[in-house]
């Protein structure tokens, strides 16, 4: 077995060693032909099932969605108003709490080379599965599936994060090298076509042996589905979609007890991200966790902290005070184990079943369901040990629904930016809390650098 590993390890250098680090930009040059798009690697399933897995690591390590102070459940904290940032100006979190970006910053250029080589990499898996004669039909199912689920996952975010963005579907850099932007509304429509197709192929949640959901399956294209709906104002597309992974109460159900949420045998997980080696926990508790004050680099705003009432469990456990004389200090601890334990007891999740709640209840109070939408309001806030709401009105409702996601989903991949955004309250929330927010600030620069290689992707967004 320890052979076999190592083989399908130095298979997968040769193939793949550039893709993911080498290449800056998906606009670069063609790839050498000893990368991915090699056939060789699709010929056996070990081999293309560890492309594909490699993805994930560099998903968990890189770019957007890392758990890191680089990715964006920190960086989209600092921008909006979870997360306040030192003043030491080799903060890289500075810019992004001062709302001072610019098309330079190394933090945004990665953002967006690192996802599209992501994607080139799911393309690749994608066109190598295809290709194969050597897999069996569950094979391919199962590994065009995830790829699709991946390729919509990041150009969901790309697209809330940049606007109109390109969207990749194929491994030919030369086509890719000159590609323009993609309107948003297509952008939406081509995520959810292929979250379709992904569904369509994806094995059943019950059909897998991944106790530790760490593998994408049907449950986690419907989960994302739900939420792309919901961003798309698909209202009834969004509750039902949600209501198809809820109702897998056999597999999913709250965790009623906050504290155990985040840990590994979470029964509301529907994905996370795996850690690299047996013992290590997540990203997210090395980076918010500090012991001692002044603050490192990042720490909850007051305003945050300050929302939530004194009885909600969700404060007492995901949120920890730090003090020093009469200062007093708030870190995000969702994530407890800031260093690694005799075994794993944390992973990075990206989709749990609280915001499938949430996001129903959501699209059943647009469409004037407001029964419907409080009862799934309700499940959550009970849970933190809430009384029930007190809203009547439609917006009332839809008010109580985006507070009770601030306290649920902070720090959690930009949940509470993205918000914001398409509830149309970045401006009224932002402005004279934030230093120097302005509206053309709902969208981060397209990199000076993509531009400069790809004329077709300009104008750069208004405001820089």
């Amino acid at each position: 077995m320890k052979t076999t590993y190592h083989t399908i390890k130095q298979i997968l250098w040769v193939s793949i060693a550039c893709m993911l680090n080498a290449c800056d930009s998906f606009v670069d040059v063609d790839l050498p032909k000893s990368q991915l798009t090699n056939v060789t690697v699709f010929e056996d399933y070990a081999t293309a099932n560890a492309a594909l897995i490699d993805i994930y690591a560099n998903i968990r390590d890189k770019g957007m969605l890392t758990g890191a102070g680089l990715g964006i459940s920190n960086q989209l904290g600092n921008y909006a108003d979870e997360i306040i940032s030192t003043q030491n100006p080799n903060n890289p979190s500075l810019n992004f709490y001062n709302n001072s970006l610019l098309p330079s910053n190394t933090s945004v250029s990665g953002y967006w080379n690192i996802s599209y080589n992501q994607i080139y990499a799911a393309n690749a898996v994608i066109e190598g599965v295809a290709a194969s004669k050597d897999l069996s039909a569950e094979q391919r199912k199962q590994l065009t599936g995830e790829a699709l689920f991946i390729r919509a996952l990041l150009h969901f975010y790309l697209v809330n994060i940049f606007g109109d963005v390109p969207y990749i579907t194929q491994t030919d850099y030369k086509k890719n090298s000159i590609v323009s932007r993609t309107p948003t509304l297509e952008v939406y429509q081509n995520t959810i076509a292929d979250l379709q197709n992904a569904i369509a192929v994806l094995p059943d949640a019950t059909a897998t042996s991944d106790m530790e959901r760490v593998r994408p399956n049907k449950a986690t294209a419907q989960a994302l589905l739900a939420r792309v709906y919901l961003y798309n104002k698909s209202y009834p597309e969004a509750a039902n979609m949600a209501s198809a992974v809820l109702n897998q109460e056999s597999l999913f159900g709250l965790e009623q007890n906050v504290a155990k949420v985040f840990l590994i045998g979470s029964k509301e997980t529907i994905w996370q991200l795996q850690s690299g080696n047996a013992g290590v926990n997540t990203a997210e508790a090395s980076f918010f966790t500090f012991t001692s004050g002044p603050p490192p680099l990042v720490s909850l705003s007051d305003n945050l902290v300050n929302s939530f009432g004194s009885n909600d469990l969700r404060k007492a456990n995901w949120i920890k005070t730090i003090s020093k004389g009469t200062s007093i200090w708030y870190h995000a601890y969702k994530y407890k184990e800031n260093k690694s334990t005799s075994v794993s007891k944390e992973y990075s999740i990206v989709f749990r079943l609280a915001e499938q709640y949430l996001i129903r209840a959501e699209a059943r109070a647009q469409q004037g369901d407001f029964i419907g939408a409080k009862e799934d309001l309700n499940k959550i806030r009970q849970r933190g040990r809430l009384s029930d709401t007190s809203a009547l009105s439609q917006q009332e409702i839809l008010d109580a629904i985006l507070q009770e996601r601030r306290w649920e989903l902070f720090s959690e991949r930009g949940q509470r930016f993205f918000d914001l955004k398409r509830a149309g309250k970045l401006d009224s929330t932002l402005t004279g809390l934030k230093l120097g927010w302005n509206t053309t600030d709902s969208l981060f620069p397209i990199p000076e650098s993509e531009l400069s290689a790809n004329p077709n992707l300009r104008p750069q967004n208004l405001g820089y």
